[in-house]
């Protein structure tokens, strides 16, 4: 690990200004992934502001009948919510099917939400990466691409996002709060947030360098019952080869988001009115387009699969 600098931010404001005016610095919360990447040597920051002390931790009902998140509440409080349990429970159900009991005690709301990409050839520094090093190409593609993308990829990278809480918030329709380094804020839907790879797969999300995320929003209850169904080569500390996330009503619509198969949780509107018709019709739909490899052509079969046996156990 790099030599670098510390400080533990007070206030909101001045821990953005402080990002914002280094290119080389990061913030800091739990740390579950980024001191992972600094330890290798995929992530060199050089200065870190910690904002553990800002008070992000409360999770707080909204005017319009929804929750406030705080970014800096853990996966474990967040996941063990009685207002979550009870009114998003695809919430619930996607964050205790991640990581581990030690690493949800202090992963924060945000973090999970930027964790980045799982790939070896990424984690790998002798590996080219366009991720890691714009322009070096990437050894994933034409390499061993089992467990990476088949749909919203490019010829830069076919990367996935790794994350389970985020595929919910997708359903959900969760809008993430940010602040700047010149105080302003702005609310981003999580349709917006985590970016297609393109040209440009050094860039994850659509934050600017020094726009710290303080809450996610989730608009009132969409009622009706909550699944989120993974699957993974273990029963445990897995990362999904592919997840559905899913809030069906009892005349059958709903609502369906996928991970695993893109570099984002992938939703698409239009698939979701098919879903009176069956899984097949819903995937054919969702993942129109899509472009596997001859290692991971499997997944596409594999989330109609699991979304039929998602819808199975809504009717019964």
């Amino acid at each position: 690990m790099r030599a670098f600098t510390y400080e533990r931010a007070k206030d909101a404001v001045a821990a953005a200004r402080a990002v914002a005016t280094n290119p080389s610095a990061k913030f800091i919360a739990g740390g579950t992934n980024l001191l992972d990447l600094m330890k290798i040597e995929v992530e060199v920051p050089t200065h870190l502001v910690d904002v553990q002390d800002l008070g992000f931790d409360k999770i707080e009902a909204t005017p319009e009948g929804g929750l406030r998140i705080g970014a800096l509440v853990t996966n474990t409080n967040l996941a063990a919510d009685a207002l979550i349990r009870r009114d998003y429970g695809v919430l619930t159900r996607a964050i205790v099917a991640g990581a581990s009991g030690q690493l949800r005690n202090k992963a924060s709301t945000a973090g999970n939400l930027l964790q980045r990409t799982r790939c070896p050839y990424f984690y790998d520094t002798n590996m080219v990466c366009n991720k890691r090093k714009p322009g070096s190409g990437c050894a994933a593609i034409g390499g061993y691409s089992r467990q990476w993308g088949v749909i919203g990829i490019s010829e830069s990278c076919i990367a996935t996002f790794p994350g389970d809480m985020a595929v919910a918030m997708r359903v959900l329709d969760a809008v993430i709060e940010t602040i700047d380094g010149e105080g302003q804020s702005r609310s981003i839907p999580i349709a917006d947030f985590h970016r297609l790879w393109g040209d440009t797969p050094e860039r994850d999300t659509v934050l600017r360098q020094g726009e710290l995320i303080t809450a996610v929003t989730l608009p009132k209850p969409l009622g009706g019952r909550h699944f989120y169904e993974k699957v993974r080569d273990r029963a445990s500390y897995a990362y999904a080869l592919v997840s559905v996330a899913a809030v069906i009503q009892s005349d059958g619509t709903g609502r369906v988001a996928f991970g695993g198969l893109a570099p984002k949780p992938w939703r698409v509107e239009e698939a979701d009115a098919l879903l009176p018709r069956g899984a097949a019709a819903v995937t054919e739909r969702a993942f129109q387009g899509a472009t596997p490899t001859k290692d991971n052509a499997f997944k596409l079969p594999l989330a109609t699969r699991a979304l039929a046996a998602v819808l199975a156990e809504a009717k019964a």
